[in-house]
């Protein structure tokens, strides 16, 4: 297997064991119970290395099967898998820090996840420093002794700023500490953070996974010790398990998510250039683009520039109103990675007062991809044409 390629494991990895009366595909192990032996314990606390299935909120075969293929597309030695992304943002969290840490974290990411932390980390007495991460530097500086984690996201949401996932890693080993990486936005297809030094990497599922919206599921991946810690006290004990349905789902998303994401990158880039070219619009961010101001850092870690776009135009407030009434194939929606393309206004202000608390040289750096707001277009897989076509339209 370790000689596969990414597009035969996303296929073939984890099914074998668990395909049943001959089937070609994989059952879904519906189930909430399953017959124990006289020597299984009741307990989860005293399961072995590989317990048996017992009870699905400890492990399904479904779920494990899906593990097991996200573990070796991102190239970790183990995966646990959540009901949602934040839930396995929020469960390593909850695992990785203690009373009395320090975590450094990206200014600019999920909103979920900094509007968490804000009443997380006091609550339990850790201490976040947020930085920006596309400046290596002001992560060695937030480093303290009691530091344990930092956590990036890239390309971030919003904005797709990047941040050089070799640098922190070396950084955030110096100083003693594990590097954690939401890589969403990328995917597997288009980064592996772990072969580039992180020892975490975190997934919303829901997105360019299942690459569908119809299945919400998040994931942790890396050194088997440290994700088996998170199953046995975050995943076990609090209970955010996934529903083997939606495992069953993502897991047939896999199967395709290399062949999708060379299409999303085929048309968000046929995409980009029209909006970079187009006078109704102000600015265009894509990695892709020879204009984004990290596009080298962009060709040397990532090998899909995925489908995510971000642009601003004049009165956007008056634009979204004009696309919500006049896409005809785009949907004025939010999320990011479906089969379709979804295109929502972020306002600065508003995400700024909610979430990033930005101020000073930070609210500036924000401010020069994003102005006072960009729509964050996320580009399907429908024909690049079409979709120029849908957007010239709907910009009048």
């Amino acid at each position: 297997m370790d000689d596969w390629k990414t597009q035969t494991k996303a296929v073939h990895v984890g099914e074998r064991d668990f395909e049943a009366a001959g089937a070609t595909v994989p059952p879904i192990y519906q189930a909430a119970s399953y017959a124990a032996g006289t020597e299984q314990p009741f307990s989860a606390e005293d399961l072995g290395e590989k317990p048996p299935f017992t009870y699905s909120r400890w492990n399904n075969p479904t779920v494990v099967m899906l593990e097991e293929k996200l573990a070796a597309m991102d190239g970790g030695e183990a995966a646990v898998c959540f009901a949602s992304g934040m839930a396995a943002i929020t469960g390593m969290f909850f695992q990785m820090l203690q009373p009395g840490d320090h975590l450094v974290c990206t200014n600019v990411c999920y909103p979920g996840v900094l509007e968490f932390l804000h009443d997380f980390g006091p609550r339990i007495g850790v201490d976040v420093t947020r930085v920006d991460a596309s400046h290596p530097e002001e992560v060695a500086a937030a480093i303290r002794p009691e530091t344990r984690l930092v956590f990036i996201e890239t390309p971030a949401n919003p904005i797709l700023r990047l941040a050089d996932i070799t640098a922190i890693a070396e950084i955030a080993h110096q100083g003693g500490a594990l590097l954690a990486v939401d890589n969403t936005f990328g995917s597997p297809i288009a980064t592996r953070p772990l072969s580039l030094g992180a020892d975490l990497t975190v997934y919303s599922l829901t997105k360019y996974h299942g690459g569908h919206g119809d299945a919400l599921g998040g994931v942790v991946i890396g050194q088997a010790a440290v994700v088996e810690s998170i199953r046995r006290a975050i995943s076990i004990h609090l209970g955010p398990s996934m529903a083997p349905m939606n495992a069953w789902l993502i897991s047939r998303g896999l199967a395709t998510l290399p062949l999708r994401m060379e299409a999303h990158q085929r048309a968000a880039m046929t995409a980009a250039s029209f909006l970079e070219n187009d006078s109704r619009v102000k600015q265009v961010t894509y990695p892709g683009l020879p204009s984004h101001p990290q596009h080298e850092l962009a060709r040397r870690q990532m090998d899909n520039f995925s489908g995510m776009i971000t642009f601003r135009v004049d009165d956007p407030r008056e634009m979204a109103r004009q696309f919500d009434d006049r896409f005809q194939i785009i949907h004025y929606a939010v999320s990011l990675g479906h089969h379709k393309t979804l295109c929502y206004y972020v306002d600065t202000a508003d995400m700024n007062r909610t979430t990033f608390h930005l101020e000073g040289e930070h609210l500036d750096r924000y401010k020069a991809f994003a102005g006072d707001g960009v729509f964050r277009l996320s580009v399907g897989i429908e024909d690049g044409e079409d979709l120029i076509r849908d957007l010239d339209q709907a910009l009048g």
